[in-house]
């Protein structure tokens, strides 16, 4: 499933994530939960559930049908270190 699920990212979700300057990384695919992480324009973003709900996770479970729930992790610690976010 890993392996589909990251083709469906590189090829569909990535692509357009990018054009508003955006970006997601696939932590890990198994047992039917993908997690996933939202970087660049998508952290922090206010529609990052809208997104990650209505976009992500209706595309990939339409072209993964095993997938039962698409989670997105954000760790504020990683997002200070990349500079994303201050204090």
């Amino acid at each position: 499933m890993q392996k589909k699920v990251k083709e469906v990212i590189e090829k569909e979700v990535r692509p357009l994530l990018a054009m508003d300057g955006g970006s997601i990384d696939l932590l890990s695919a198994e047992n039917g939960v993908v997690k996933v992480r939202l970087s660049g324009a998508c952290a922090g973003c206010p529609m990052s559930q809208y997104t990650l709900a209505n976009f992500v996770e209706a595309t990939l479970k339409e072209k993964v049908p095993e997938i039962k729930e698409v989670i997105m992790v954000d760790d504020i610690r990683d997002r200070f270190r990349r500079g994303e976010i201050c204090y």
